[in-house]
């Protein structure tokens, strides 16, 4: 069996792939650093491509 990673994270695994608290992670998005995408009704969920390219942003940022 493939084991093929997930496209989309809630926002608690998006919080814990970042290494941050799941406020910080809600005020990254309140913010508009960070986009949801909201799936079904209330649904909140972020691309994981989204989350590596914002890391990648802050990295090249120094």
């Amino acid at each position: 069996m493939i084991n093929i990673p997930p496209l989309l994270v809630d926002e608690r695994e998006a919080a814990r792939l970042l290494g941050v608290s799941p406020r910080t992670m809600w005020q990254l998005n309140h913010d508009g650093v960070i986009p949801e995408i909201r799936v079904g009704k209330g649904g909140k969920r972020y691309s994981v491509a989204t989350l590596r390219a914002w890391v990648e942003s802050q990295e090249r940022q120094k």
